[in-house]
Order: C-alpha cells, then sequence, then structure tokens
C-alpha cells in the first residue's frame, strides 16, 4: 500500500508471516535522523512526534504508526548517481548495492544483486583462465542495467513525493496496467 500526500507517505507490505511492515517516508535533509530530536530508542515517544507529521491524514492510516508494535528503525535512502561508473581494477569488481547504491522504489535490490552473482559467476566460468577478461565482461553488462533500473528508482522516488502525490504514482498504475493489457493482446 502507498499512501503518498505532501512530500511524505505511509507505505506497507505484507509479510509472509501474515504481519505488515510499515515504512514512514519523510523527505528531509539528510541528517534529520539525528537532528530531529526524535530518540528512536523510545518506541512511543518517537511515534508521538512522527504523528505530528501526519496530524491532517485520516486516523487509520495514522493507526499504523500509533499502533505498531514493533522497533523504529530510521534509515536514509542514499544513491550512487545514475550510470555511475568506475575504471577497471585489476582483480576486482563490484556487485549489489556495491555497484549500484539506489532507492527501492523500483523494488529490484535484491533481483540486481542476484543477478550480478549469476553473472559474475558465468563470466568467470567462460574464461576460467583470464579473470580481467571475466570482470570487463560482467561489468560491460553490468553498467547499462544498473543505469536503466536506477534511472527507473529515481523517476518512481521523485514521483511519489512530488507536490500534487498520489497523483505521479497513480498514472504510473495506469501506464503499467495499460502496458500490461498490450503485453496479453499480443
Amino acid at each position: 500500500m502507498f499512501a503518498l500526500s505532501d512530500a511524505k507517505g505511509l507505505i506497507t507490505h505484507s509479510d509472509g508471516d501474515g504481519r505488515i511492515t510499515l515504512y514512514i517516508a519523510l523527505t528531509a535533509p539528510e541528517h534529520w535522523v539525528t537532528s530531529s530530536g526524535i530518540d528512536f530508542h523510545d518506541t512511543e515517544a518517537a511515534k508521538q512526534q512522527l504523528l505530528t507529521h501526519f496530524a491532517d491524514w485520516d486516523n487509520q492510516l495514522r493507526a499504523l504508526i500509533a499502533e505498531s508494535d514493533a522497533e523504529l528503525l530510521p534509515r536514509s535512502i542514499y544513491a550512487l548517481p545514475i550510470g555511475h561508473r568506475w575504471e577497471r581494477i585489476p582483480g576486482v569488481t563490484l556487485l549489489g548495492d556495491a555497484a549500484h547504491l539506489m532507492s527501492p522504489f523500483a523494488g529490484e535490490g535484491a533481483n540486481l544483486a542476484m543477478r550480478d552473482a549469476t553473472e559474475l559467476a558465468e563470466a568467470l566460468l567462460a574464461h576460467p583462465d583470464d579473470v580481467e577478461t571475466a570482470l570487463a565482461s560482467y561489468e560491460a553488462a553490468l553498467f547499462p542495467r544498473s543505469e536503466a533500473t536506477a534511472a527507473e528508482s529515481n523517476h518512481n522516488l521523485s514521483i511519489s513525493f512530488r507536490p500534487d502525490a498520489p497523483q505521479g504514482m497513480l498514472d504510473l498504475m495506469v501506464q503499467h496496467s495499460h502496458h500490461e493489457e498490450q503485453k496479453e493482446i499480443q
């Protein structure tokens, strides 16, 4: 679930054990977690302070925060620049978030990491006597794939917290729905 408005949001997903995980999203300066005055070690006090950011939201949505029994874990979102690349360093490469750190708004972080690992293994198996060729081959595929997903992630993050939210997310869902319908027709 995405509830988005005024550069903030409440985002949930269902866990496999029947629980719901809640993400409280706020657009804030980089060091907000330490400069906001919220003591995240005091869960009840932190929930009360976070609720002030959602004062005009529906009480059913606010209840997701107020009635949560989970510890609050503040996490800033960081991302490498879209199109980030590095120069080859003999014997060294990166995969997963180390290679393409981005916001979670494409939902592809774990998928990319697994694909990276698979493609790196395949490259090493294809060039067992030439690690440098294997790493260069792996990186040649990694960079464009990472760039495309990072651009999608950045786009989705931007539309989620733009001034007219949730309109951007609604437009994206309609666009995705039309794309899926076209695939079914073909």
